[in-house]
């Protein structure tokens, strides 16, 4: 990420890439550093999920597991002191989708206070 987009914008994309990585998505410690406490998703399948569903969800290995996931096109706007809002696309195995994600400065630092994915098919975009 440049410069260009300022240290919020830079934060909430390293937060989100450590989102990631399966060290993280198999902690639940380093889960709840990152996602706030009224953390919200809708998920690619559509699943509503809330902080305490998302961590035990993937603690206990119910998500997909270690990823290669590969990211593109990301890119964000500081919309507020303490808001970030990035948007970005996925592929992992096989399986595109578009994501959203606001992220919120707390006394914790930045974290996801709430995340879309939508899937998308790349032959149609």
């Amino acid at each position: 990420m440049t410069d260009v987009h300022g240290a919020a914008v830079e934060a909430a994309v390293e937060g989100e890439l450590r989102l990631l990585q399966p060290q993280v998505r198999s902690s639940a410690e380093l889960l709840a550093q990152l996602l706030h406490p009224q953390f919200r998703e809708f998920g690619a399948s559509g699943r509503h999920w809330d902080r305490t569903s998302i961590i035990e969800s993937l603690v206990s290995g119910e998500d997909a597991g270690p990823r290669p996931v590969v990211v593109s096109r990301i890119d964000g706007v500081q919309l507020a002191p303490d808001l970030v809002h990035l948007t970005f696309d996925t592929e992992y195995n096989g399986s595109h989708a578009h994501r959203s994600s606001l992220w919120r400065l707390t006394e914790d630092g930045w974290q996801m206070y709430f995340h879309q994915a939508t899937p998308f098919t790349p032959e149609a975009e």
